[in-house]
């Protein structure tokens, strides 16, 4: 890479932008043996609590389930289970707990805690956007909806200090991977109770897994510090991980350029100016991604409780155009929601460009050239100069080739997503990346009950096909169940639109860094990544 190709805050100016950065928004501390560039503050480090990715990695080290994500191959592997048996017909599953399971505090890690962390998270008063994750087990649905108020009545039961049983609804193939997310992590009940939303914060916090919280400073870093009462202790390859809460594509570059980070993971921090440039270099990794970029509607909000201007809105967006122009990492625009290479699965054909059809529906739904169109109409999204770019690309779209003009919202990401949660907004711009391997993780959380649907939508076949999928063990037949489904959400209702799937791009130096292995659900367990 030659010097006049490179953006001004690679080259010279760089060093003066990074003085400012480094003296101003991030203190000075002993030098962690991994630091990281996550994305924003987490919202919580609450197991139950969080949804994104980001914040997921921070909590994933400090929290484990009965299994955990291999790092190589990001499948389910044992954990705090050291194994289990699952019943002929594969609904019952005995996991049988390690003897030397501890809190990072000193006590025993016991079934009682499985279960009551499983409760707590299925709980409707928790409320967890997650809880959809639990829904595979016995009357967790309903505890879940309040039908069944007795939470006891939950199909996970202690048999003894190190065995517990749980007892599924139906045979799920995917189960293990579920033990295996964060939703279902051990959290120390004693703490819990003790210090109620605040416990993510008392001092000292047990932690179950690979590391603990050595401290929180908002805005500038979180530190973990490695368990030394974790079971797997012996092969953790870092003693400190700093997580550094960054939202700028530039900022992001100029730590790792300045060393004074390892690696950059979150996507929407790589600049997409300068992946030509960067991708030429040992530092850029770049690997097949389940995940898919989209929009909500809030079919709450009129008109958008009309699915012919959902689908007119759609159809007026050129999403060829904006990957071509925008995105710059070789990501593909999207037709359908579930990405491709989840399983064997293969989606049905969604809506494309189609300006024509959009104004003949628009004006069917009573707005012909957009006149009499709410005017408060609005487009949310996070920050981050790719959805910001998207943003104002969608809106010379809709207004250009619908007379609808919207106004852009643009949030810190803890306000979007509690605007997302709460239905605040019309449209808004979403992502998700796949937790396990299977279709239905895209497709479940669009059912009526799914604390991560965030859209207003419910359709009862939907609920239903989803729910008929989740019986069969045959995967040709289940695939086919989905493809209804996945029909219906994209073609019929259209809920969300995809605009494209993502890829997945991590910045590090593979010379000094190890224990970083690409996989399609971009999973990299902190406890197996080391220094050279």
């Amino acid at each position: 890479m030659t010097l006049k190709s490179v953006p001004a805050y690679l080259t010279g100016t760089f060093f003066l932008c990074l003085l400012i950065l480094t003296s101003g928004c991030f203190q000075q501390h002993n030098k962690a043996d991994f630091t990281v560039i996550n994305g924003p503050d987490p919202e919580a480090l609450d197991p139950a609590i969080i949804t994104s990715q980001a914040d997921g990695r921070i909590v994933s080290a400090m929290f484990e389930g009965l299994t955990r994500f291999n790092s190589v191959t990001a499948q389910s592997e044992p954990a705090l289970a050291k194994d289990w048996n699952v019943s002929n017909n594969g609904t019952t599953y005995t996991f049988n707990l390690r003897e030397n399971i501890r809190w990072s505090t000193g006590e025993p890690i016991t079934s009682q805690d499985v279960v009551y962390s499983w409760r707590r998270a299925i709980d409707p008063q928790t409320a967890s956007d997650y809880a959809g994750m639990l829904f595979y087990i016995n009357n967790a649905e309903a505890i879940n909806s309040g039908k069944i108020q007795d939470i006891s009545q939950l199909g996970v039961k202690a048999i003894d200090a190190k065995k517990i049983r749980v007892e599924l609804t139906n045979p799920t193939p995917f189960f293990l991977e579920l033990c295996a997310f964060w939703t279902l992590a051990v959290v120390p009940q004693k703490t819990i109770e003790q210090y109620g939303d605040q416990w993510c914060l008392s001092k000292p916090l047990p932690v179950s897994g690979s590391h603990k919280l050595g401290f929180w400073n908002v805005r500038d870093r979180i530190r973990l510090i490695k368990n030394e009462n974790y079971w797997d202790a012996s092969n953790t390859k870092n003693n400190i991980v700093d997580f550094l809460p960054v939202e700028s594509p530039s900022t992001a570059i100029n730590l790792f350029e300045a060393n004074q980070a390892d690696v950059i993971w979150d996507k929407s921090l790589i600049p997409s100016e300068l992946i030509d440039a960067l991708s030429t270099r040992p530092t850029f990794h770049k690997f097949d991604f389940l995940g898919s970029y989209f929009l909500r509607f809030n079919t709450t909000k009129k008109p958008l409780d009309d699915s012919r201007v959902r689908k007119a809105l759609s159809l007026s967006i050129n999403k060829r155009m904006i990957v071509e122009k925008y995105t710059k990492g070789g990501e593909r625009m999207a037709n359908h929601f579930v990405p491709p290479g989840t399983g064997e699965y293969i989606s049905p054909t969604g809506q494309n460009h189609d300006i024509q059809l959009a104004k003949e529906l628009i004006a069917e739904a009573g707005f012909p050239d957009g006149k009499g169109f709410p005017s408060n109409f609005e487009y949310l999204f996070n920050s981050s100069e790719l959805n910001r770019n998207i943003a104002v690309e969608l809106q010379r779209m809709w207004k250009e080739n619908l007379g609808i003009k919207i106004k852009l919202r643009q949030a810190e990401n803890k306000v979007y997503l509690a605007s997302q949660s709460a239905l605040d907004y019309h449209i808004s711009r979403s992502s998700w990346i796949g937790d396990y391997n299977d279709p239905n993780t895209f497709l479940d959380m669009f059912m009526s009950q799914n604390g991560n649907n965030r859209t207003g939508w419910k359709n009862s076949q939907y609920d239903q096909i989803i729910r008929t999928a989740n019986t069969i063990t045959n995967s040709t037949k289940r695939y086919e169940l989905f493809q209804k489904a996945e029909d219906i959400l994209i073609n019929k209702e259209l809920p969300i639109f995809p605009l494209f799937f993502y890829v997945g791009i991590n910045i590090y130096h593979p010379d000094r860094i190890g224990g970083i292995s690409p996989n399609i659900l971009d999973i990299h367990p902190i406890n197996a990544i080391y220094a050279k």
